[in-house]
């Protein structure tokens, strides 16, 4: 359902702004992980660490069942943004609480990319990893925000 295009079109124009931060943040930490993969190697040196029984075969399972992991992530939230974006543009009635829930959904899977540990103990990811999942989330504060502004109601 289209409604009228959502008043307060400046923080509206904002929140999308934010948005647009957050995918570009996304598709970052998402690539992240493949560079990671090719350069520093930060999570496969994690994994060795707190697994050091593991022979290179399962490291590199880890790794790609972590890059598999990522890249549905990022994925969904490439998805999630470009439809909050529509929907705010739009005026949608809905757009303020389907930002809201998504950003509470991607706040929970970043933080626990970023806090859970594994049963070695230590942390899933390697700190810089478990950060780059919770950078777009500081977007989505902002675009929540933005949108639930008295001004920006509709």
């Amino acid at each position: 359902m289209r409604g009228e295009p959502m008043p307060g079109t400046r923080r509206a124009r904002g929140a999308i702004v934010a948005m647009c931060a957050g995918l570009a943040l996304t598709v970052v930490a998402t690539i992240v992980s493949y560079t990671d993969r090719t350069t520093t190697h930060l999570l496969a040196d994690h994994i060795r660490a707190g697994y050091p029984g593991y022979d290179t075969s399962r490291v590199d399972a880890a790794v790609g069942t972590y890059l598999v992991l990522s890249s549905v992530v990022g994925a969904l939230g490439v998805l999630g943004w470009l439809g909050t974006a529509w929907a705010v543009r739009a005026g949608t009635r809905w757009a303020r609480p389907m930002a809201t829930a998504l950003f509470v959904l991607g706040t929970v899977i970043g933080l626990t990319g970023l806090l859970a540990k594994d049963t070695s103990g230590a942390t899933g990811l390697p700190p810089a990893l478990g950060w780059s999942g919770v950078a777009p989330c500081l977007a989505g504060a902002v675009a929540v925000v933005l949108l639930w502004r008295r001004g920006c109601r509709e």
